[in-house]
């Protein structure tokens, strides 16, 4: 038989890139293919034209032996392929079942079957696991939520082929594992699944094969059971990568952020955050551990101005700020990398330089008698553009044009550049290869060495693990437990992150850092 996939000779390019150079792969039906690369080698872009989003410059692809044309997705649903993308594809305004059955209505009397629809997607729900609730509305869920929502549409839809850019950025371990249990039940059941992953020890858990790009061209397609991360990192990056993370030890400082019985209502104007206190000092990490859904959004959003809260105290260096707004909190030393950062961290039509300048444009260096001074703007886009590694044909191009892992290491460049005394960093690594959650990981330690606290929330435990200095956990909206991280196991914080009791004892993490080839990644 032929297989359920084949690209041949795909190239795609755009201004001043090579986004795929001739590039030819097969998958076979009911197998599991891992698409590793760095950020910008090509991935997505690859898959996009799979999917029909868009189309190839040269190069043909077949469908079972069959070569198709798609000009659209919707050519490539109907050839019963899905994709869950890494930027979600999801209507704010409608509610989760009404997503899902977007394109693919029930009808009874030529009407909308919505109690069918919803009975659907809450069957769906009950069998992979994947709980939320049908009937709330996406534009209110968390990042994390909404990635189910992605998963769900997919398994409404039957698709025999499945697509997954980067599907467990924010899942729990436990939650990791069911959703792996799906991938395997799918394919043995004859579904053929390619997965878009940073993570090196999920290619060897989840994939029979697993196909290297780098610079846009495949470097090696290797067998899984017979590779190791170390042979898949050096083909990714062209050398031997041995990545950890060496944080010294540090003595906390003076309470940077000190906040007091806050409580925080959501767009429901139901209670989302509980009375949370919490401190962090100068010089130190501290870990948020949740999983998504339990407050962490709201809480950060009210600490970064973008929610007003009920009730309670933020203080920062003594100073209380619960009623500053978020250009006076930046101005009070408050950075923020937000969890998405397509649409609270970046203007994605604006260019890359002005992204990089966002938020601090009238600062003296930037700007004279109110307007901006380009040559300064230039030097400063340039400047973090060689100091982060942020692969872009030039300053000028719009952030739309970049990778997400690009698009990832910009927002960190800019947040990180001006100093501020706090930093709060939702998922600083999401979306990025090891190299560079590597380089993050040593920008986000180099901080804290330097004196500033950081306020780190992350759904990779193993983030969590390896650069803070103490960890909360975070359930239904309360602090229920704090953990140093010397003492904290994945295993310990998952049990407190679903409501249980940690485990005693804790094991601590191994001396002098964390091997980010073998945990992080």
């Amino acid at each position: 038989m032929p297989p359920e996939i084949e690209l041949r000779d795909i190239v795609k390019k755009f201004p001043g890139v090579v986004a795929n150079n001739h590039i030819s792969l097969s998958v076979e039906k009911g197998e599991i293919r891992a698409l590793v690369g760095e950020n910008g080698a090509g991935k997505t872009t690859l898959m996009r034209i799979l999917y029909g989003l868009y189309q190839p410059d040269e190069g043909d692809i077949l469908i079972r032996g069959q070569k198709v044309v798609f000009h659209s997705s919707l050519d490539a649903i109907r050839a019963g392929l899905g994709m869950v993308h890494q930027h979600f594809m999801l209507f704010p305004s409608l509610n989760v079942f009404e997503n899902v059955i977007y394109g693919s209505e029930p009808t009874q009397f030529g009407l909308i079957d919505r109690t069918a629809a919803r009975r659907r997607v809450e069957e769906l729900v009950e069998q992979y696991g994947l709980y939320v609730d049908p009937d709330a509305n996406v534009g209110q869920l968390p990042v994390g939520v909404r990635q189910r929502v992605e998963i769900i549409k997919t398994l409404y839809r039957n698709a025999s082929i499945l697509i997954l850019d980067e599907p467990t950025a924010v899942l729990t371990p436990q939650e990791k594992d069911d959703l792996f249990k799906i991938l395997r039940r799918l394919a043995e059941n004859g579904k053929t699944i390619i997965f878009i992953t940073h993570k090196l020890r999920e290619v060897l858990e989840i994939s029979d094969n697993a196909t290297v790009l780098r610079d846009g061209a495949v470097t090696t397609t290797l067998r899984t059971a017979d590779t190791t991360r170390e042979e898949i990192a050096r083909h990714m990056v062209g050398r031997d990568v041995v990545l950890r993370v060496t944080k010294p030890p540090r003595e906390p400082g003076e309470v940077v952020l000190q906040v007091q019985d806050l409580t925080v209502n959501n767009n429901l104007r139901r209670v989302a955050v509980k009375g949370v206190s919490l401190e962090v000092r100068a010089g130190e990490i501290v870990g948020v551990a949740g999983v998504a859904g339990n407050g962490q959004t709201e809480l950060i959003e009210a600490l970064t101005g973008l929610r007003s809260p009920a009730s309670g105290r933020i203080l920062l260096h003594d100073n209380d700020i619960i009623r500053a707004s978020v250009a006076a909190r930046r101005r009070a030393g408050v950075a923020y990398v937000p969890e998405d950062r397509a649409h609270v961290g970046l203007a994605l039509d604006a260019r890359l330089s002005e992204n990089l300048l966002m938020g601090y444009e009238r600062q003296p260096e930037f700007s004279r008698r109110g307007l901006l001074d380009f040559n300064a703007v230039r030097e400063h886009a340039q400047q973090l553009i060689a100091q982060y590694g942020i692969k872009t044909a030039n300053y000028l191009e719009a952030a739309a044009h970049l990778s997400g892992g690009n698009l990832q290491k910009g927002v960190v460049a800019r947040e990180l550049d001006h100093r501020a005394p706090l930093l709060i960093a939702e998922q600083p690594t999401r979306g990025v290869d090891v190299a560079s959650i590597e380089f993050i990981h040593q920008q986000l330690i180099d901080y804290r060495m330097r004196g500033h606290a950081i306020l780190l929330v992350s759904a990779e435990l193993s983030e969590i693990l390896s650069l803070s200095d103490r960890i909360l956990v975070m359930y239904e909206g309360r602090v229920v437990g704090e953990v140093a991280s010397a003492q904290a196991t994945e295993q310990g914080l998952g049990l407190l992150m679903t409501g249980g009791q940690r485990e005693p004892p804790l094991t601590p993490p191994s001396q002098g850092g964390e091997d980010l080839v073998a945990r992080a990644s």
